[in-house]
């Protein structure tokens, strides 16, 4: 239920597979649906959303669905019914629960139901506005409007020639609005899978959170400043006096010798914006108040750790300390620049960070913020850069991650120690296969120095020094990780629990050990089969059993889901996590060899792993082994695909083909699937093969619904 982009294959197999047993269960029970609009849904959650997960759907999606991407994405012909997607949207959502594949940290059934009935009469409005289309949709329905036929190729090419040529009326302030639209989102970037968690209760996290120095600086200050407001000076800023007292009473450790104003205090400049950037202070006419608002977060030290979090994102200038290079700008927080890196480089740490097992060293976390830097400028630029202009760009980086990274440890998001990097971070040191802007980013100002003008001017030339320079920095990197001891950094739970809540905010998928507990067994061995990493799922489902009626009340609970999954490859995939988080899974799977319902997954999966040979086999199983490995690559490549395989395997693949009919295997739409495979190989082939099937198997198949898409 989870495919990368670029596994389009697999994805059209398990997509086309879905619609097909989907449309067979409308029509079974009597629902009008569109599956043209499902497998625009489907794909909306593959390709629109940054977690990709096709069988998790909360109230931000089905809105997301109906009112901007069903807008953009489906159209309607002028002679055509207009689709009924919060319809057939309903259906779809039905459908996923009741062949378990839903995703259990999703909305229940029901309120996903009502989310749909919540977003429908928004969403005719939303199909009609032309703004909201795509460029795609807006061309081709102008064509069809115009009396174009866009079935035809020859026909539609004619219109656009025209079109291009302005022979063709349109509204240009609707196109302009359409492609403006495309320019300022480029939409959603499929996020990179995150290792589950395990976090503390509340109660532990606030006990934390209280300890935290900017915590109780943050509360002072309101404090300090009060209901009544203190005086500021006609600049804005805290008159001198006050500073000096903040200072004492804050203990911020700034020296308060031959200072002119408050700005000349960073540490108490920066713990005053913060508190204006989290909401706790205000400024309003001349004075400094507490936001009244604010009392119950105050009274709260895990509240004020979150929102305190949550507003370090805006404090590049005073996370700088007013630090300024001679040039006037900041490797990390340039104003003047494109784009602001500190945007960038501030989530990327806590991302990098997020889920490790592992402390991540210094010289490691070093180098994504030389490369984010580096790769943003021409390669031929930086060769020609001056040594001394290399060295200081370097230095100015690692200086503002320091001091990023000193504010988040002083916050309690992350913790600091020395010690031996794991091995793991040696292993993964830039390899020679990187790419041209990773080698640039790493190069060092001798490296620069070493680089003769005209040789940058031959491609072949330059492609050898990147070659060379990959090897030279990996080693280096290699060396600088195992030479000794390094700093290591890690997040706090505190910094885990709120980098967990930011995700789940933006839409990403980031498991926390725990929440399945009260999941519906298919749904969390669903989950575990597709998220979880072996120790994690071995801990989830520890604590699932033990939260469902211990051991041989849940087992069985899980077993029974695993029986019931009507797709082959997520039966063997729930059993296979299942026995694997097991302490007796390999029992668990020798017991399941003889139920008839479970056999032919349970078979299969003894084999992969090596526990059964063909020779354990009885003939019976070798039949059902026949079969299962036949429906398993019928959903994995579609109709079409087994169909292609079987055609130029010739004989033997008929002969499985008719050994996986009369195999009596338990899935019956999915022996319905193959029959219909059968029916369209040539007809002096299939003759024996219909023959066949009647004598040997004589199940209740039927075939599924049309498969139209």
């Amino acid at each position: 239920m989870i495919f990368n982009p670029a596994e389009e294959h697999e994805y059209e197999a398990a997509c086309g597979l879905l619609l097909h047993r989907f449309d067979g269960w409308a029509v079974e029970n009597g629902i009008d649906a569109d599956p043209f609009v499902a497998e625009a849904a489907l794909e909306y959650r593959h390709l629109g959303t940054p977690d990709g997960r096709l069988g998790l759907w909360d109230q931000r999606h089905i809105e997301e669905f109906l009112l901007d991407w069903a807008p953009r994405t489906v159209t309607v012909l002028p002679d055509e019914e207009p689709a009924d997607a919060p319809g057939t949207l309903r259906a779809l959502l039905r459908y996923l629960h009741a062949v378990q594949l839903a995703d259990p940290r999703g909305a229940s059934l029901s309120e996903a139901l009502a989310a749909v009935d919540g977003a429908a009469p928004r969403y005719a409005e939303a199909m009609a506005d032309r703004s909201r289309w795509g460029l795609a949709k807006f061309w081709i329905t102008t064509a069809a409007e115009q009396g174009a036929d866009v079935q035809d190729e020859p026909a539609l090419q004619d219109f656009v020639g025209r079109a291009q040529s302005g022979e063709v009326p349109y509204d240009p302030d609707v196109l302009q609005a359409i492609v403006d639209r495309q320019m300022r989102s480029s939409g959603p970037v499929r996020s990179e899978p995150q290792l589950p968690v395990a976090l503390p209760g509340d109660d532990v996290l606030r006990e934390q959170a209280d300890r935290s120095p900017i915590v109780r600086q943050l509360r002072a200050l309101a404090e300090w400043a009060g209901r009544d407001g203190r005086t500021l000076t006609g600049s804005g800023r805290l008159r001198l006096s006050d500073a000096r007292e903040l200072v004492e009473r804050l203990d911020t450790g700034d020296s308060t010798d031959s200072i002119r104003t408050s700005a000349d205090l960073p540490r108490l400049d920066l713990l005053v914006e913060w508190a204006k950037k989290a909401r706790l202070i205000r400024v309003a006419k001349g004075r400094l108040y507490a936001v009244a608002k604010a009392q119950p977060i105050l009274n709260d030290p895990l509240e004020l750790w979150r929102r305190a979090f949550e507003a370090f994102g805006e404090l590049r200038s005073p996370v700088r300390g007013g630090r300024r290079d001679r040039y006037g700008a900041s490797v990390l927080f340039d104003e003047y620049a494109a784009y602001d890196l500190y945007d960038v480089i501030l989530p990327d740490v806590l991302a990098t960070l997020y889920s490790l097992p592992y402390p991540m060293p210094w010289p490691g976390l070093r180098e994504t913020v030389r490369l984010a830097y580096r790769s943003s400028s021409l390669p031929g630029v930086l060769a020609r850069d001056s040594a001394d202009s290399v060295g200081r760009e370097q230095s100015d980086a690692d200086s503002d991650l320091r001091r990023l990274l000193g504010a988040l440890e002083e916050l309690g998001a992350i913790e600091c120690h020395q010690g031996m990097a794991e091995p793991v971070f040696g292993e993964l040191a830039l390899s020679e296969d990187q790419d041209e802007a990773e080698v640039w980013a790493g190069m060092s100002a001798e490296d620069f120095d070493d680089v003769d003008d005209d040789l940058l001017d031959d491609p072949l030339s330059v492609d050898d020094l990147l070659d060379d320079e990959a090897t030279r920095r990996s080693r280096r990197l290699k060396s600088e990780l195992s030479a000794g001891p390094v700093e290591l950094i890690r997040l706090t739970d505190l910094g885990t629990d709120s980098v967990h809540r930011r995700l789940l905010a933006e839409g990403r998928d980031a498991p926390l050990i725990g929440e399945l507990a009260q999941a519906p067994p298919a749904g969390l061995l669903g989950v575990l089969a597709d998220h979880y990493d072996p120790e994690s799922a071995r801990t989830e489902l520890t604590a699932w059993i033990a939260a469902n009626g211990g051991h041989p009340a849940a087992l069985e609970q899980l077993v029974h889901a695993v029986r019931a999954m009507p797709f082959r490859t997520r039966a063997e995939a729930m059993l296979d996590v299942l026995a694997s988080s097991l302490d007796d899974g390999e029992l668990l799977l020798r017991s399941l060899r003889s139920d008839p319902s479970i056999a032919p997954t349970t078979l299969s999966l003894l084999a992969r792993r090596e526990i059964l040979t063909p020779e354990d086999l009885t003939e019976p199983e070798s039949l059902l082994m026949v079969a299962e490995s036949l429906l398993q690559l019928y959903e994995a490549t579609g109709a079409d695909g087994l169909g292609e395989m079987l055609h130029h395997e010739g004989r033997d693949a008929e002969e499985a083909l008719r050994a996986a009919l009369a195999s009596g295997h338990p899935d019956q739409h999915g022996l319905a699937d193959l029959q219909a495979i059968a029916d369209r190989m040539p007809r002096e082939r299939k003759s024996h093969i219909g023959r066949l099937r009647q004598r040997g198997h004589r199940g209740n198949g039927r075939r599924g619904g049309k498969g139209r898409r």
